[in-house]
């Protein structure tokens, strides 16, 4: 059976804060690494990183509005290509949240240890973790409350430092920013300034993603005001406080304290106790990421293992409706790898690099297949293919741009993809693995113990109980090519020998003798995959898809429909979680 949905809905508040605390986060860091590599025109470059932005507000609205669940970048490939591409970008979305997660805990507490200076760091950031491991656990409903009562707190920060370096210099001049504008240009030369800021500033939009990773839970018709909201917050402040921190520090001094930058600024504008709330609000900003983190990867894991990529047992539910499960694993990774790191976190810096910018490329590429492939799939707004073209040569462009700048980066990233995606494929083939291991044990030691024998039938039993799950593909019209398709698909990425094929039709109708004789022959053309066809009478409706998935205990994951026209009179997501195939 489909577990329990979780029946919290969030509003454009609360959806906001949670994805909006990652997202905001960034300008304690960004606006210092663009002026590392941009100078003087580092607001330029955060510029130019809204403006990307604002093109990814319409992929991100086109492809989520056309697919409303959970899993961002993973559902949309899914629902285009195959298990294969999918299973790539949540191996890549897994990544980027657990180094958000590691990172952004460790540096909130660093900047707790400026306040408290006996503070022990990692025992700390544990600390921290287990905190938001606590509060998902709970229910996304508290866990909301935090982050509203965050952003909220962030925000004003952000105004009164913004405010106050406003009044000092009205009072003090613009001295200062007219010496950092006469320094010559890093890198030679304007251009490659431009780029290389760029490339450092497309950091400062990681957590944009997060959103689509929890859709199922806000509201309807939140999900595109997060994105409006996610984008006006980083197109305003962070350019507006790289412009200030120049306006006010003299690149050398904004070098020398680039991790605590917001801290120094609110120093030397105001004195000590803003310079005591802006570390105060980095503390909780980063720790609201952290809560990002954990409420981003519950949704995606819960999608992912549904989908039988990972072991079902992370999907039991306690009596607030969380997959906690999924909470104490993800914590459980995130404090091992701070434990192997000792807290020295460059390298994981790497890793968060390239697989949030490859996260983005690929939710472009999903537009891309979802515009060819599912044309005429409903969708509430639509991106254009320039605007979505320039956005995805934009992320290349600064994944390019950071490898440069950090050649490490690449060989650190293989070192923690390559077992995660290993684990994901021999998930996605572990049916062949098994069958594999038969051979081995019937080959070479069968013959020798009975306790091999027991072995081999146990893993035939898995195998069996793998296959025994059963697929639902409604159709409806006499399309035989089309069906051929279907089966193709369902060979070749999902571990089933059971579909039943489905048809509704009104009081009255029933198929065509011509399309039951070509059934028997795609039956026979298909040996390893059992058809049984079933005809119904009625409508197709979403109380229909409910009533079957109960009654054949097939959850409705596991049933497939082709793309739907624009005629069709439900939106996908009130059908419950049905995947498009064809």
């Amino acid at each position: 059976m489909e577990p329990h949905k979780i029946r919290a809905k969030l509003g454009e508040l609360a959806s906001t804060s949670i994805s909006g605390n990652d997202i905001s986060s960034s300008c304690l860091y960004v606006s210092a690494l663009a002026v590392l590599h941009a100078g003087q025109y580092a607001w330029i470059s955060l510029l130019i990183v809204g403006a990307v932005l604002f093109l990814f507000r319409k992929i991100y609205g086109e492809v989520v509005g056309a697919l409303p669940m959970n899993g961002g970048a993973y559902n949309a490939l899914l629902n285009t290509t195959n298990k294969g591409m999918a299973s790539l970008a949540a191996s890549l979305t897994l990544l980027s949240y657990m180094a958000t997660a590691v990172i952004s805990a460790n540096e909130a507490m660093a900047y707790l240890k400026n306040i408290v200076p006996q503070l022990p760091v990692i025992l700390a950031t544990i600390g921290l973790l287990a905190i938001f491991m606590g509060l998902v656990i709970i229910g996304i409903g508290e866990s909301s409350k935090v982050a509203i009562a965050i952003f909220i707190f962030h925000l004003s920060s952000l105004i009164l430092l913004s405010s106050f370096a406003g009044f000092y210099l009205f009072e003090h001049g613009w001295d200062v920013f007219a010496s950092n504008n006469a320094l010559p240009v890093k890198h030679g030369a304007l251009p490659m300034a431009l780029f290389f800021g760029f490339s450092a500033a497309m950091l400062g939009i990681s957590g944009f993603e997060s959103s689509a990773n929890f859709v199922e839970e806000q509201e309807k018709g939140v999900f595109p005001k997060t994105l409006r909201n996610m984008w006006v917050v980083v197109t305003i402040f962070n350019p507006l406080i790289a412009f200030l921190a120049l306006a006010v520090l003299p690149i050398s001094e904004i070098e020398i304290n680039s991790e605590a930058l917001l801290s120094v600024m609110g120093n030397q504008v105001s004195g000590s106790w803003l310079s005591f709330l802006v570390s105060l609000d980095a503390v909780l900003v980063l720790s609201g990421a952290v809560l990002t983190s954990f409420v981003g990867v519950s949704g995606l894991v819960e999608r992912i293992t549904l989908d039988r990529i990972l072991p079902p047992f992370l999907l039991k539910r306690n009596k607030n409706g969380s997959t906690y499960r999924i909470a104490i694993v993800f914590f459980f990774l995130c404090v091992s790898i701070l434990l192997i790191t000792e807290g020295n976190l460059e390298a994981l810096a790497g890793v968060y690099t390239i697989a949030f910018l490859s996260v983005m490329a690929l939710f472009g590429i999903g537009n891309i297949l979802l515009k060819v492939r599912r044309k005429n799939l409903p969708r509430p707004e639509r991106s254009g293919w320039l605007s979505l073209m320039i956005a995805i040569l934009a992320v290349i462009i600064a994944l390019v741009g950071n490898i440069i700048l950090n050649p490490d980066y690449l060989a650190v990233f293989m070192e923690y993809f390559i077992p995660t995606i290993a684990l994901v494929l021999v998930m996605l083939n572990r049916t062949a693995l098994l069958k594999l291991l038969l051979r081995l044990i019937r080959y070479f030691l069968d013959p020798i113990n009975r306790f091999l024998i027991r072995s081999y039938k146990g893993i035939n039993r898995v195998i069996d109980k793998i296959n025994d799950q059963e697929f639902v593909y409604f159709t409806k019209k006499d399309d035989v090519a089309a069906l051929n398709k279907v089966l193709l698909y369902i060979r070749n990425n999902e571990h089933t020998r059971k579909l039943k094929i489905v048809s509704v039709f009104p009081e009255g109708e029933k198929a065509t003798d011509s399309f039951v004789s070509d059934l028997d022959v795609l039956d026979r053309e298909y040996p390893e995959i059992k058809i049984e066809y079933i005809q119904l009478k009625g409508e197709f409706t979403p109380e229909l898809i409910r009533e079957l998935s109960e009654r054949w205990k097939i959850p409705i994951n596991f049933m497939f429909i082709g793309s739907p026209s624009e005629k069709f009179p439900y939106p996908l997501q009130e059908l419950g979680g049905v995947r498009l195939i064809i």
